[in-house]
């Protein structure tokens, strides 16, 4: 996967479906480090450590598939609230791989503490430590493959000298692609708000092209602020805001082994103290959050492998939220709709079947379909001045919205994917070349 980084430092002129990038600079508590460890036949950056040397309070969501990946059990069995370090690898799930992967993360963690550690010796005064289990692991890439324990270990020394206290948007970037697999485009986002009077970053870097479904989290996503929250805090703001984000987006519907969105708060700005999810300061940094989040969920839609439209589907006025989940899930997973945006086809039948297989209860006669701002279906009829001509136009573009109101209710839900090309196929066929 060949990737020039400096076609993306341009951000301001690089542009994706939904938006140009954002240029994240420096946020207080956060170290990074990006190496090859040669993990691919082509050497590219595949190794990305970031570093919180005085700790960071965090929170996770992990996949639900019955099938999980070692870094995640070892992830599920730390009990800490706090924790000095992610290391993340990609070409390699470690899923599947049984006590032979799972004894590689813990060769890695011990040999990461020890070299960390040494580290904070050189840099601190003070005596300081990092133990294996304050450290956290993010692995993505092909499953049932024996895990390079060795060449992630051989990488240790590099990584540890490599260490930037200081980001700019280069480094943000690197770390982006250096966690990327079959993606084209690094994830980035960011925003700023206020906890009282003090002014926190919320930064977040994203990876996932495909085996993307929703079941608590989907593909991999990093959050980190430098505002003092709690992590029991982080894990309710986390589990509030994940459902109509990254559990809003579907490219394949199949949900991975190594799924988990990752939120690190530094602690670097000491703001009003928060005890609360529900406290009225809090209210700004939530939304913004919830912003960073969905910009991230977005782009890992739009980039969904071999795709060329970003596809918006809304489920309006339905009985129930569950009820607006499925119908939009049965829209945006269809293959028969998605095949048929991605050949710019109008045919809204398939929309009526997807709808109809939802097994959600439905009044026909209330029943309104849009595309974009075209109405096609009205009180469960096709419009008299109905111009295929027209939807067909809309559909060229890159974003595709579509609508669908049920009228029966107050409930909407919003799903986030892509269309279903040859090139879709191509990929996965390919993916292990």
């Amino acid at each position: 996967m060949a990737i020039n980084i400096k076609n993306f430092l341009l951000s301001k002129d690089k542009k994706s479906r939904i938006g140009h990038f954002q240029d994240l600079d420096h946020i207080d508590g956060v170290a990074i480090s990006v190496v090859s460890a040669n993990l691919y036949k082509d050497p590219r950056d595949d190794l990305v450590l970031f570093y919180f040397r005085d700790g960071a309070n965090y929170a996770s969501v992990y996949t639900q598939s019955k099938i999980i990946s070692e870094n995640i059990k070892w992830n599920s069995s730390i009990k800490g609230k706090s924790i000095k370090a992610i290391l993340i690898n990609t070409r390699n799930a470690n899923a599947f791989t049984g006590k032979l992967g799972f004894k590689g993360i813990i060769q890695i963690a011990e040999e990461l503490s020890k070299q960390l550690t040494i580290k904070m010796s050189e840099d601190e005064e003070k005596i300081n430590s990092v133990k294996p289990n304050e450290i956290l692991f993010g692995s993505t890439g092909t499953i049932g493959e024996i895990f390079p324990t060795q060449k992630i270990h051989e990488a240790i020394p590099d990584l540890i000298k490599k260490i930037k206290y200081t980001q700019n948007k280069y480094l943000w970037i690197k770390a982006a692609l250096g966690i990327m697999t079959t993606d084209l485009q690094p994830k980035l986002a960011m925003e700023e708000c206020k906890i009282g009077s003090s002014v926190v970053k919320i930064y977040g870097i994203a990876k996932g092209s495909g085996m993307i479904f929703p079941n608590m989290a989907t593909t991999l996503g990093y959050i980190f602020t430098d505002a003092d929250l709690p992590s029991k805090i982080l894990k309710q703001l986390l589990k509030k805001n994940i459902e109509t984000t990254f559990n809003a987006i579907s490219c394949d519907g199949d949900t991975s082994t190594n799924d988990m969105v990752s939120v690190f708060a530094t602690k670097k700005i000491k703001h009003s103290k928060i005890t609360s999810v529900n406290d009225k300061k809090l209210q700004e940094f939530d939304q913004k959050f919830h912003t960073v989040l969905l910009n991230l969920a977005k782009r890992v839609a739009a980039d969904g492998e071999g795709s060329s439209k970003f596809v918006t589907v809304n489920t309006i006025n339905a009985k129930t939220f569950t009820d607006a989940k499925n119908v939009a899930f049965s829209i945006a997973n269809s293959p028969l709709v998605k095949t048929a945006i991605a050949g710019e086809d109008p045919n809204w039948g398939r929309i009526i079947m997807a709808i109809g297989k939802s097994n959600v209860k439905l009044n026909l006669k209330k029943l309104a379909i849009n595309f974009g701002d075209i109405k096609v279906i009205e009180k469960g009829q096709l419009v008299p001045n109905y111009q295929e001509i027209e939807v067909a136009e809309y559909m060229r573009g890159e974003k595709v919205d579509l609508t669908v109101d049920l009228n029966i209710g107050k409930k909407n839900f919003t799903a986030y994917t892509m269309d279903l090309t040859k090139k879709y196929i191509e990929i996965n066929a390919d993916y292990r070349s």
